[in-house]
C-alpha cells in the first residue's frame, strides 16, 4: 500500500503543479482570446494560489477530523470538474471561477497527498518518500513552460487542463479502490468554524493587500490582515478543538522555525521567474521559448537531486541539510544582483543550478522535519501548515517585487526605453531576497536538533 499511496500522491501533485506552471505561458493567448486586461489576467493567476492559501489549513482540521483519503477523493474530484470549467470558458470571469474551484480542489489535495505519505511510512523512510515525492513536484514545474509552451502553440491553451484530466482519473481509481482504510487520528473533534471564518478573511485581506502594495489601499489591507491574525491566535486559545493548537505548537520549536524558513524561502524564490523571465527578454533579447529553456535548468536540477537528497535527510539531522540548502540559495541570488546586459548565458545557467540545488537541499527535508515533529493527530493540520505557508510566502514575492518595480519603474509598460530601469528593480529585489535568505538560514538553524 505505501508504494500505491506514494504513486498516487505524487501523480496528484504533478498534475497540479503542470498545471501552475504551464498557465503563465498560456497567459497572452487568454489575453487574446477574452481581449482581458492585465488586471483580470492577474485575477486568473491569483484566483488559484488565494482559494488554496485560505482553505488548506481549515481542510487539513477537517481531514483529521473525517479521514484523509476522503477528503483527499473529494479534492480530486472537485479539481477534476475545474479542469473541465476551465476548457471549456467562454469569458475571463468562467475561467477565474474555475480557477477558484482548481484551488479549492487543490487546497484538499496538497496538503491531504502529503499527509497521507506520512500516515503509511514510517519515520525512517520518510524523507526517501517525501524526496520522489518533491522530485514530482519540480518535474511539473520543469514540464509546465516547456510542454504548456507547446500544447498552447499546437492545441490552444484550453488543452492544458484537458491533458491534465486522464491523469487525474488514474488518481482518482488509485484511491477509490486500490488504496484501503482510512486516517482521522482526530475524529470526533469538533471543527473550529469561528476560527476558520477569522483565519480566512486575515489571510484574504493580507493576500490582497500585497497585491496592492505600495499603495495606501495595500497598506490598509495587509495591516488589516495581520490585526485579523491577532484575533484569530486569541480566539484559537479560547477554544477547546481550535483549528490551530496554538498552545500545542508555541513550545514546538521544530515545527514554528521549520515553517518559518518556508515562508521565507518562498518569498525569495517565486519572483525569480517573473524576473528573470522579463530579463531575459528584454535586456538579452531572447525569444520566450529561449527563455523559458533556460529558466528550466533550476527545475531539472532539484528534480534530479531531490530523490536523494529526501533519503539523506532520513540519516543527517534535518537542519543541516535545510540551512546549508538555504544558504547556497542565497549565493544564488547574490549572483543575480550583479545582472548586467552584458552578463554570459553560462553565469545565469550556473546561478540557475546553485539555486536548484540549494532548493532540493531545503524542501523535501523541510517537510519531513515539519510532519515529524507533531503527532499523527495533527498530520493534517500540519501539512495544510506547509501549503498555506508556501502560498502566502509567493504572495508576499510577487508584493516585493511589484513595490520595487512601482517605485524604481513606475506603472508602464516596459517599452525598450525602460529596459535600464526595469534592470535595476530586478537587482534591488535580488538584493532585498538575498537578505531574507540569510535571514532564513539563521531561522531554519534555530530549529534545534531533531535526531
Amino acid at each position: 500500500m505505501k508504494t500505491v499511496s506514494l504513486i498516487t500522491s505524487s501523480l496528484a501533485v504533478f498534475s497540479i503543479t503542470f498545471m501552475i506552471t504551464s498557465m503563465n505561458v498560456a497567459l497572452p493567448f487568454i489575453s487574446e482570446d477574452f481581449q482581458a486586461d492585465v488586471i483580470l489576467l492577474g485575477w486568473v493567476v491569483t484566483a488559484y494560489v488565494l482559494a488554496v492559501a485560505v482553505l488548506s489549513l481549515p481542510f487539513g482540521r477537517i481531514s483529521d477530523i473525517f479521514g484523509i483519503k476522503k477528503l483527499f477523493l473529494a479534492g480530486v474530484v472537485l479539481y477534476t470538474l475545474g479542469l473541465i470549467l476551465a476548457a471549456v470558458s467562454n469569458s475571463t470571469i468562467t475561467l477565474i471561477i474555475a480557477r477558484a474551484i482548481l484551488g479549492i480542489g487543490g487546497a484538499l489535495v496538497v496538503p491531504n497527498a502529503l499527509a497521507m505519505i506520512i500516515a503509511v511510512y514510517p519515520a525512517n523512510e520518510r524523507g526517501k518518500a517525501l524526496g520522489l515525492n518533491t522530485a514530482c513536484v519540480f518535474m511539473g514545474s520543469s514540464l509546465g513552460p516547456f510542454l504548456g509552451g507547446i500544447l498552447t502553440a499546437h492545441l490552444g491553451w484550453r488543452s492544458i487542463f484537458l491533458i491534465n484530466i486522464p491523469i487525474i482519473l488514474i488518481v482518482i481509481f488509485l484511491l477509490a479502490w486500490k488504496i484501503p482504510g482510512e486516517w482521522c487520528a482526530s475524529r470526533g473533534e469538533k471543527f473550529d468554524y469561528k476560527g476558520s471564518l477569522v483565519f480566512g478573511f486575515a489571510l484574504v485581506a493580507l493576500m490582497l493587500g500585497f497585491s496592492y502594495l505600495p499603495e495606501i489601499r495595500g497598506i490598509i489591507l495587509v495591516l488589516t490582515g495581520l490585526a485579523g491574525l491577532g484575533i484569530f491566535i486569541k480566539v484559537e486559545n479560547g477554544i477547546r478543538s481550535p483549528l490551530l493548537n496554538i498552545n500545542a505548537f508555541k513550545t514546538n520549536r521544530t515545527f514554528i522555525y521549520s515553517n518559518l524558513a518556508a515562508l521565507i524561502i518562498y518569498s525569495v524564490v517565486f519572483a525569480l521567474t517573473f524576473l528573470l523571465s522579463l530579463y531575459l527578454q528584454y535586456n538579452k533579447g531572447f525569444s520566450p521559448e529561449q527563455a523559458g529553456l533556460i529558466l528550466v535548468v533550476q527545475p531539472v536540477v532539484q528534480a534530479v537531486l531531490s530523490p536523494f537528497i529526501g533519503r539523506l535527510s532520513d540519516k543527517i539531522e534535518p537542519r543541516i541539510i535545510t540551512s546549508a540548502g538555504m544558504l547556497l540559495v542565497s549565493f544564488g541570488l547574490l549572483s543575480f544582483v550583479f545582472l548586467a546586459n552584458g552578463t554570459s548565458l553560462v553565469q545565469i545557467i550556473l546561478g540557475l543550478a546553485i539555486l536548484g540545488t540549494g532548493f532540493a537541499l531545503f524542501a523535501s527535508p523541510n517537510i519531513n522535519a515539519i510532519m515529524s515533529s507533531v503527532e499523527p493527530k495533527s498530520y493534517g493540520v500540519a501539512s495544510a501548515m506547509i501549503s498555506t505557508t508556501r502560498c502566502v510566502g509567493q504572495m508576499l514575492s510577487m508584493g516585493i517585487t511589484i513595490m520595487v518595480m512601482a517605485t524604481v519603474v513606475g506603472r508602464v509598460i516596459i517599452t525598450p526605453e525602460f529596459y535600464p530601469a526595469y534592470l535595476t528593480g530586478a537587482r534591488i529585489s535580488f538584493a532585498i531576497f538575498t537578505v531574507m535568505c540569510l535571514a532564513g538560514v539563521f531561522a531554519s538553524l534555530a530549529r534545534g536538533k531533531q535526531k
